[in-house]
C-alpha cells in the first residue's frame, strides 16, 4: 500500500511537470535545454512508477504461494527488479 502513494505521488509530479512543459512548448517562450532537463525528469519518475507497479504486481502474485515456490520466486523477484533498474539508467 506504500507503494501506491509513491506512484501516485510519482504520476502527478509527472502530469504537473508535462503540464508545464506543454505549456512552454505551446507558447514557444522557453529555451531548449530547461525543456529537455524537464522531459527527462517525466521520464525519470514515469519510470520509477513503473518499476513500483512491477514490483505491487509481483508481490501480490507471491502472496498466493507458500513454502520453497514463494522463496524461489521472491529470488527471481530480487533479480528481476535490479535487472530493470539497471536497464533504466542506460
Amino acid at each position: 500500500m506504500e507503494n501506491k502513494k509513491k506512484i501516485i505521488i510519482a504520476l502527478r509530479k509527472a502530469k504537473t511537470s508535462l503540464d508545464k512543459i506543454l505549456a512552454q512548448v505551446e507558447a514557444a517562450e522557453t529555451d531548449c535545454f530547461p525543456v529537455i532537463q524537464q522531459n527527462l525528469s517525466v521520464i525519470g519518475l514515469l519510470k520509477s512508477a513503473n518499476l513500483l507497479m512491477l514490483e505491487n504486481h509481483m508481490r501480490r502474485e507471491i502472496g498466493t504461494l507458500s513454502g520453497a515456490k514463494s522463496k524461489r520466486i521472491e529470488a527471481l523477484q530480487s533479480e528481476i527488479i535490479r535487472i530493470m533498474k539497471t536497464s533504466q539508467n542506460k
